[in-house]
């Protein structure tokens, strides 16, 4: 049963198509996002967990949804543990006869399990750490951008290296891969329709905007903090990037208000971009991706993409 994708950039819709095309064809969802694996960070993930409710027959019902909410706080999933992770849904899913609808904007996650990445778990290195401490990122992403040229790889992006942490990491991953032969773990590339949502560069802006003004003012600054308040260390939720840095940074006394929502702001726009790049690199490396316009009316879209599907 072949499988569905839909993938874009932050704030192109793509939770709600995923949700009302699941209803239309009875599928479930797998979650493609880094971050919405962690339990209570759910207004900077921006989950919107309500995009999975619907009614149907004149009641209540939540489309399902996996790989939101499997990991605690101040934990570092990675990609390996998303791989395996997805293969145990994706197989348990399709073992039921219902369509699998993966949904997200990480483009890494997409395309290791769309191709069939072999990957193994990387141990933390803490001589290397040592030496990295306390350079820049621009220095990381230098260190990282030589690396990934020595392996020939395409394993991570600037979408994964927004922090000085998240830098170090894939930096310690590439390096582990250039010295250590990886052992191989079978697992087979999966053919999926593939459907881009694409938002033209203005309307995305204004999108991002008014979603973090809502996002403030839902209560994401309460959320920093009481992460924070169960003990989870300051730079690990600034490891996460994005909302997490910015804001706590913010609470921790880094930078002011203002400050805090122009840096975040910019932030991800370009990590919009960014998301846009990768998937734009999918198309170069043989990924054959269906745009739709993300402004049509959402009955246009899905009526679209079962279209293609059929």
């Amino acid at each position: 049963m072949k499988m569905i994708t839909i993938l874009g950039p932050t704030a192109s819709g793509k939770t709600p198509l995923a949700a009302a095309l699941a209803k239309e064809i009875g599928g479930e969802i797998i979650s493609a996002d880094s971050r919405q694996v962690y339990r209570r960070m759910d207004i900077g993930t921006g989950k919107d967990l309500t995009d999975y409710q619907c009614t149907m027959h004149n009641a209540q019902c939540t489309i399902p949804y996996h790989l939101i909410d499997i990991a605690e706080p101040g934990t570092k999933y990675n990609l390996f543990q998303y791989q395996q992770d997805f293969f145990d849904v994706y197989n348990n899913i399709i073992g039921r006869g219902v369509v699998p609808i993966l949904c997200g904007g990480t483009g890494l996650y997409i395309e290791a399990v769309l191709k069939g990445y072999h990957l193994s778990p990387v141990p933390q290195n803490p001589e290397l750490r040592q030496r990295l401490e306390g350079k820049s990122l621009d220095e990381l992403t230098q260190i990282l951008s030589e690396l990934k040229a020595q392996n020939n790889s395409n394993m991570h992006n600037k979408t994964d290296v927004d922090s000085c942490q998240r830098a170090i990491r894939a930096i310690e991953i590439e390096e582990y891969n250039l010295h250590t032969p990886t052992p191989k773990r079978e697992i087979p590339p999966i053919d999926s329709l593939i459907i881009g949502v694409n938002i033209d560069r203005e309307a995305r802006r204004e999108k991002i905007t008014k979603r973090l003004k809502a996002r403030l003012e839902e209560g994401m600054v309460d959320e920093v903090k009481s992460l924070l308040d169960e003990g989870i260390p300051a730079e690990d939720l600034i490891y996460y990037g994005l909302e997490y840095k910015y804001l706590t940074e913010y609470v921790i006394g880094k930078s002011t208000y203002d400050e805090m929502f122009t840096r975040l702001e910019i932030a991800i726009h370009q990590f919009a971009k960014r998301q846009m790049t990768w998937f734009r690199g999918m198309e170069r490396r043989g990924f054959t991706i269906h745009w739709i316009d993300a402004l049509q009316p959402m009955e246009e879209k899905v009526k679209e993409i079962l279209r293609i599907w059929q």
